[in-house]
């Protein structure tokens, strides 16, 4: 959590720590920030076949279409870590892992429909804290691969 808003200072990008009561999934997020589901950042830690670990960000109202993003990724056979995995490899618990994983050495990806938004909103690591900020700073500050991955 520290790690992220240090970076984000460092470069002098604007942001608010938002915190609240425990939250573990999007919707519980979005009524607790008092924003639009649709400005939830939902980043999904992924393991394909091989055993590499990507992130895959999508707008919090949308599902991941794992077909569509096997082929932007080019890996084969992505599916969800497990809670052990993320745990092991983000040490964050599921539903908490923040779209910084790039600090970490992991490829970020972000669906298209993120683009979509003027705000992002997303949890730290932790449940019961999560960052608002503008969601041009957010892709600035991650510099994520962009595709289009996501169903409604």
């Amino acid at each position: 959590m520290q790690e992220i808003q240090v970076f984000l200072k460092s470069r002098s990008i604007p942001f608010e720590v938002l915190i609240h009561k425990p939250v573990f999934t999007s919707e519980e997020a979005a009524r607790e920030r008092g924003m639009d589901l649709r400005n939830g950042v939902k980043a999904l830690f992924l393991k394909s076949k091989s055993n590499e670990f990507i992130l895959a960000c999508i707008a919090a109202d949308r599902k991941i279409d794992l077909k569509k993003l096997e082929q932007a990724s080019g890996l084969k056979k992505l599916r969800l870590a497990s809670p052990e995995e993320v745990k092991e490899k983000t040490n964050c618990e599921i539903g908490s892992v923040p779209p910084f994983m790039n600090l970490k050495g992991f490829k970020v990806f972000f669906d298209n429909s993120l683009l979509e938004n003027e705000l992002a909103e997303f949890n730290i690591g932790l449940h019961t804290h999560s960052i608002r900020m503008k969601l041009k700073d957010l892709v600035q500050a991650i510099q994520p691969i962009i595709a289009d991955y996501s169903k409604e």
